[in-house]
């Protein structure tokens, strides 16, 4: 428990803010040298006055149906354990959200949820939200080897890559994808299996809920993680116009796919997310585009209006929360007292 602890303290107070400095040190190298970056501002600036700013108020309100999408998916998922409405549903999502910017690739985000779900119900609640997730890692996953495949010239012509390892990354997300969609579709095979696991038979209360995914269900998450995707494609070709960053649809989508791909791959701290995420966007974006300010500055919109804006949303949300269980508690002592 203690090395457990010591290594959470050097993740987070040391190499999350190093590896933070490196990346924004990097970046801004980028940005420097970038030979119109006088003009670049200057356009950034024109954005806010112009009509463009409407690209900004659409992100925003793409931002809403990214999350209420994501609120749907959950409320399928979990209707077996507990019905949810939509409201709740998009409460919890974004409480979720408010947990998972100070984890390690947000795994934070499930204690979230399961703080609106019933006490007999949190616990299996986790294994149905993970399936969710697999399926927006699946979409993620076709998607960004769809784009290592067709920038395959683009990213060896820019030396990003040898064609030998770019080869072996594209045969190695291959053989993922098709190792989830087993366990994607054979949920209740993979349920059974664990509750043989002789260490796991006290805990099989917990996967006996991945019994209740059929197909249809299963589908259905698929297809509310393809709308989410295409809405941070979305997002992302409005703020490249926004900011200048001249790129055709085509070459946004599959530049922002394979960016993506690297992302879920890589692990994440909360403190150098946004680095990283600038860092991979400079590199692939940056095939086809040299405003490096626009490409970092896109991103970070992205970043912000998704995340922080939400997290903070989903934090007021749990304090009324804890007001609420606190009042409840109140309420319990004084019943007994006076009985």
């Amino acid at each position: 428990m203690k090395l457990h602890r010591n290594i959470k303290i050097f993740i987070n107070y040391l190499l999350g803010p190093v590896l933070f400095l490196w990346l924004s040190w990097s970046i801004y190298q980028e940005i420097s040298r970038q030979p119109d970056i006088g003009l670049a501002w200057q356009h950034i600036k024109t954005s806010f006055r112009s009509p463009l700013l409407l690209n900004l108020i659409a992100v925003t309100g793409l931002m809403v149906v990214n999350w209420s999408l994501e609120a749907w998916k959950w409320k399928i998922a979990v209707n077996r354990i507990q019905p949810l409405s939509f409201s709740t549903a998009f409460r919890a999502i974004l409480s979720g959200v408010s947990f998972s910017v100070s984890t390690p690739n947000r795994v934070g985000e499930y204690l979230g949820r399961i703080l609106y779900m019933e006490d007999g119900n949190r616990l299996k609640t986790i294994a149905v939200t993970i399936v969710g997730s697999i399926s927006q890692l699946i979409i993620t996953l076709v998607m960004g080897l769809s784009g290592l495949i067709l920038l395959k010239p683009a990213i060896e012509a820019g030396q990003v890559v040898s064609g030998l390892w770019l080869q072996v990354v594209i045969y190695g997300v291959m053989a993922a994808i098709l190792v989830l969609l087993l366990f994607y579709f054979r949920l209740s095979w993979l349920a059974n299996w664990i509750d043989r696991l002789p260490f796991m038979k006290k805990f099989n209360y917990l996967t006996r809920a991945l019994e209740d995914f059929n197909t249809g269900i299963l589908v259905r998450l698929l297809a509310f993680s393809f709308l989410r995707y295409l809405v941070f494609i979305g997002q992302y070709y409005l703020l490249f116009v926004f900011f200048d960053v001249k790129l055709s649809g085509w070459e946004a989508c599959w530049s922002v796919s394979v960016s993506f791909l690297v992302m879920a791959i890589l692990p994440t701290f909360a403190i150098a997310e946004l680095g990283l995420k600038g860092k991979v966007a400079l590199i692939f974006t940056g095939l086809f585009s040299s405003n490096k300010a626009g490409i970092f500055f896109a991103t970070a919109g992205i970043w912000f209006i998704n995340l922080v804006i939400p997290a903070i949303l989903g934090s007021l949300l749990i304090l009324g929360i804890k007001k609420l269980y606190t009042g409840e508690k109140e309420d319990q002592i004084s019943s007994s007292l006076k009985n």
